[in-house]
């Protein structure tokens, strides 16, 4: 089941690489935009995005997070066509990724804090949300620099901001809370003991 979704989730990659990752890589490559600089655009667009879910306009917020997230996808390939791949770049993107995400799920808890939460569960779900995301990201990148993959579960990063889109689209950002919250530890949990097995056997 795992070796299907990873075959599934690589394809769909494949999809989104060639029919819209390229096109765009290409248009920002013509007009010079840096990698640094899609990244730090990015950012602040889903900055913008947060604004508007801690309004409650959910919607509006998730057509600018699609822009935003684009950004994010976008800075990578940039860098690749232009070889200026650098460990800083590296470094800036990997961590205005963690601040996007956490901006997203912060500004969700936000809202709930001045409109709907009546008993809090909301907020802890959020909690739970962002410290599995966290996790999920975290393990991975300390399984490859102990020289295992680290790619096994689901619910990385691309899957998660799918359903936070999702669900804003849908008015109620609680949806994406419930399935964040109950997977992002389970595909937590089998990205360690993957990466726990691969690295026992070195």
């Amino acid at each position: 089941m795992n070796l299907d979704l990873q075959k599934f989730r690589y394809k769909f990659r494949y999809f989104i690489e060639q029919y819209y990752e390229k096109p765009l890589v290409n248009f920002f490559v013509s007009i010079k935009f840096s990698p640094s600089m899609i990244t730090i655009l990015g950012l602040i667009i889903t900055f913008i995005s947060s604004f508007f879910i801690y309004k409650g306009l959910f919607v509006f917020s998730a057509i600018i997070l699609i822009i935003g997230s684009s950004f994010d996808m976008l800075d990578g390939g940039v860098a690749r066509r232009t070889n200026s791949v650098s460990k800083e770049g590296a470094l800036l993107d990997s961590v205005f990724d963690r601040i996007s995400e956490a901006l997203v799920l912060v500004s969700i808890a936000f809202y709930y804090l001045n409109n709907e939460s009546t008993n809090g569960y909301e907020i802890y779900l959020c909690f739970i949300s962002l410290v599995g995301s966290i996790m999920v990201s975290y393990i991975r990148a300390r399984a490859e620099y102990l020289g295992a993959t680290g790619t096994a579960g689901i619910l990385t990063r691309p899957e998660r901001l799918i359903i936070i889109i999702f669900s804003l689209l849908l008015g109620n950002p609680i949806y994406a809370l419930w399935i964040l919250a109950v997977g992002t530890p389970i595909s937590a949990g089998i990205r360690f003991f993957d990466s726990w097995k691969t690295l026992r056997k070195k």
